[in-house]
């Protein structure tokens, strides 16, 4: 009983009622990792807040008392080799892990998350109901549409909550291939009472995210979250973060300021969330706030911040907050291909960003780039080092590291349509020994771990089959190379997932499913970036 001991909650659960739906909602991860993530803490309490929802927890290390014969069973879905945990998770609760097997007297399974409303359909053979987009309204659609065909048969459920938007049901489409290993060539309702097209749901308010739950038992131990931006305004070509959850929406002060106050009634750790936490508009304001006296012993945690908002004013708040370094993305040293990608920023706005970080008496600047970017030439590489070590020179003393990737396509944004960079390992290789020469610490993401996300971020269905055989294998390259050997002739070859580049009118496995903007608009993105090579 020492973790819900532990939890300090920041709402009151309803008492359900007597006859309240039997839910169970997971993460497919620890305890400590899934109480850490904002939108699971979001989206239970919201279940948790309705009396007619008797909502249990799951985790793959904890779970409350379970109903035995749960109605609906979620998760919230946030790294894709969580798969496996998803469908272990349903064998220990005697779910079977394909919809097509389930019986009227089963669960529905639902899920949402950034996995499933980026490209659900590697996982779609897994769930009765996908939810595409924020959770805020999306969750309560759900839920009260069910409500009204609780009783019908599992056909009759499917087709009634497949009406409600941002709501899709896998198993009302079809996929068509032009051969096992091809293309695909069409993805079709079942009949016309099934919506042909799926869009995400936006959430539109200036009333964004706070933590529900606070506690010692998380990953960021006894942290109180507040959402302070949502999406991003500079929408690098590459970014799902930004393209997926346009447009870019900020939270007004008027809610910031007192969730803020409202989280530091239980605890001293205050983390600011966004992907541009410092465009927002009234940023200054917000710092001032909490460079007041009374939060002298508030530990601040903020996430990456734009180049240029990095002041040495920001730098002195953060280090009298407890904070020892700032995270910037700057992706590449080159000029031009920081033009490619629409990465507003120059080599002298970094450098100074790191000077201003040094005054304001942080102890280290941690920087994120990439390899492998379309158009990237060796020179582009060479640029990044001599960034490096001009930035090292003129912030002397700042502990400098720079962690890096390797380009993944994402749907839903311009750069969906090319492939993982074969040169990108070679790449990773070279910056590790430059840096390395001149004590740059360096930090690589895993180039094979790229191609486990790539092929997940571009699949399709066909992909089920393998995900099965992997499971059993483990989450190395080497074990899905084993799997697509195995499939060899059933399914299209790794190459065509993660290296090849697809054509502009190709069927994409989620071109049913509209993220913000349309395909066209993407288009004149993608043409936009070229124009810059």
């Amino acid at each position: 009983m020492t973790i819900l001991q532990d939890e300090k909650l920041l709402f009151t659960p309803a008492i359900p009622h007597s006859d309240a739906l039997r839910t169970i909602f997971a993460f497919p991860n620890q305890y400590s990792v899934g109480i850490t993530s904002l939108g699971y803490q979001i989206v239970w309490a919201t279940l948790a807040l309705r009396s007619d929802i008797q909502v249990s927890r799951l985790f793959t290390d904890f779970q409350e008392s379970l109903p035995r014969y749960p109605e609906l069973v979620g998760f919230s879905f946030s790294w894709e080799l969580d798969y496996v945990n998803i469908l272990s998770l349903l064998e220990s609760l005697e779910i079977p892990c394909h919809s097509h097997q389930r019986q009227d007297q089963q669960a529905i399974i639902f899920g949402g998350g950034p996995v499933l409303t980026a490209n659900p359909e590697p996982f779609a053979a897994f769930f009765d109901v996908i939810l595409l987009g924020d959770g805020e309204n999306l969750i309560a659609d759900f839920i009260n549409a069910y409500q009204e065909v609780r009783n019908a048969d599992r056909p009759i459920k499917l087709r009634h909550l497949a009406q409600v938007p941002g709501v899709y049901v896998p198993s009302l489409y079809t996929v068509n291939y032009d051969s096992p290993e091809g293309e695909i060539t069409a993805i079709l309702p079942i009949d016309n009472n099934v919506p042909t097209f799926v869009s995400k749901q936006t959430y539109r308010s200036n009333t964004l995210s706070a933590s529900t739950v606070v506690t010692k038992q998380a990953a960021w131990e006894n942290i109180y979250m507040v959402e302070v931006v949502r999406s991003c305004p500079e929408m690098c070509r590459f970014c799902l973060a930004s393209y997926l959850t346009l447009p870019f929406r900020t939270a007004s002060l008027e809610s910031l300021i007192p969730a803020i106050e409202k989280g530091l009634k239980v605890t001293d750790r205050l983390g600011l969330l966004g992907a541009s936490v410092s465009q927002h508009p009234e940023f200054e304001t917000l710092l001032d706030y909490l460079f007041q006296p009374k939060f002298e012993g508030v530990r601040l945690s903020i996430a990456s911040v734009r180049t240029n908002t990095v002041t040495e004013k920001l730098a002195r708040i953060l280090s009298q907050r407890d904070t020892k370094s700032i995270t910037i993305a700057v992706e590449s040293g080159s000029d031009r291909l920081r033009e490619i990608i629409n990465k507003k920023l120059a080599n002298d706005e970094i450098i100074q960003a790191a000077i201003n970080a040094k005054a304001g008496g942080l102890k280290g600047i941690k920087l994120y780039g990439m390899v492998g970017i379309p158009g990237e030439e060796t020179e582009d590489i060479a640029a990044t080092v001599e960034m490096l070590i001009a930035l090292k020179k003129a912030a002397s003393g700042l502990r400098i590291s720079f962690g890096c990737s390797t380009f993944v396509p994402k749907s839903h944004t311009p750069f969906q349509w090319f492939g993982v960079n074969k040169m990108a390992e070679k790449r990773l290789k070279y910056l590790e020994k430059q840096l390395g020469k001149q004590g740059i610490e360096f930090r690589p993401e895993s180039y094979n771990w790229s191609v486990i996300q790539a092929l997940l971020s571009r699949g399709d269905r066909r992909l089920t089959s393998l995900l099965e055989l992997t499971r059993g294998y483990g989450d190395s390259l080497g074990s899905y190379k084993r799997a697509f050997k195995e499939l060899k002739g059933q399914i299209p070859p790794l190459d065509y997932y993660v290296h090849q580049q697809w054509r502009l009118e190709q069927v994409l496995p989620w071109s049913h499913l509209h993220g913000p903007l349309s395909s066209n608009v993407l288009v004149k993105h993608l043409e936009d970036s070229q124009t810059k090579r």
